[in-house]
């Protein structure tokens, strides 16, 4: 027992090597328990058996991934040009020019007020145009006759006759 039990014998608990990599069930935090380690099951004691995370739709669930099982792991890769992000599961383009969808947005947003700006300019000239030019000529026609108006009689001049 203790923190260095993990160092005699693996602590009676599994271990076990392959290509290179190393695992083992036993656990260095102070408890006294063998749980077999990320990538197996079992009870840690006497085996721990690889998962296949690919068989059992653990990971690479993205549809342009491609999973490979290893041993107390995986990998995953994607088709083309892609790159995997394990993180988040999903594929993504290692080039930069993909700007395209953002700059057609910013084209949308762009012609859309170009749009409203000119509706808005054709409402003013010949909505509020006309009316404020029938405003206008009401206005002036309280001060001097128009064309279109007959004069008013002049009640002076008809005295003087």
């Amino acid at each position: 027992s203790g923190p260095g039990r993990c160092k005699i014998n693996n602590g009676g608990c599994w271990h076990g090597s392959r290509d290179g990599h190393s695992f083992s069930a036993c656990s260095d935090n102070g408890k006294l328990e063998c749980q077999c380690p990320t990538g197996f099951k079992g009870d840690g004691v006497k085996n721990c058996e690889d998962i296949d995370e690919c068989k059992e739709k653990k990971a690479c669930q993205c549809p342009e991934c491609s999973c490979k099982n290893t041993w107390g792991s995986y990998e995953c890769t994607c088709s083309g040009d892609l790159l995997y992000i394990m993180e988040h599961d999903t594929c993504i383009t290692k080039r930069a020019n993909e700007t395209k969808s953002a700059w057609a947005a910013v084209w949308v947003i762009l012609i859309g007020l170009a749009m409203a700006g000119g509706g808005a300019y054709l409402v003013y000239k010949y909505r509020l145009r006309q009316y404020m030019d029938s405003e206008i000529r009401a206005i002036m026609a309280q001060y001097m006759p128009l064309d279109s108006q007959a004069e008013i009689p002049n009640h002076v001049n008809d005295e003087q006759a």
